[in-house]
């Protein structure tokens, strides 16, 4: 099992910025890649960014691309994502996630069945 603790959300102005950081914990070494997902109400959960620890490819989804960044330490086990210039259709439940599948494109891991473990999610407004 894989536990994942997610923080840093709040309430931001439009084109401030924000961090947030997500720890794992527990069986850590199978976690290939960690992922952000979101969830805005009355929304299906959508994928935002990833980084596959091998490689540290990164992929991100083109509605936070050039916008915000996904950056990890995986001796800490620990994920980031740096949200800039957020905008007020950015708020949402923002999760963490943790995949212990290898993909060989990166881009797969934008599927949220690629991932078997899941955060309690931190909320993330961003008033206009």
């Amino acid at each position: 099992q894989v536990q994942l603790v997610e923080s840093g959300g709040g309430l931001v102005q439009a084109g401030d910025s924000l961090r947030l950081s997500c720890a794992a914990s527990g069986r850590t070494f199978s976690t290939y890649a960690m992922g952000w997902f979101r969830q805005a109400p009355g929304k299906e959960r959508e994928f935002v960014a990833v980084i596959r620890w091998s490689g540290g490819s990164i992929y991100y989804a083109d509605s936070v691309k050039g916008r915000f960044t996904i950056s990890g330490d995986n001796a800490k086990n620990t994920v980031y994502l740096q949200m800039n210039s957020p905008k007020p259709e950015d708020t949402a439940v923002y999760y963490c996630a943790a995949s212990n599948l290898f993909y060989y494109s990166v881009s797969a891991y934008g599927a949220k069945l690629a991932y078997d473990y899941w955060g309690q999610g931190t909320q993330v407004t961003v008033s206009s």
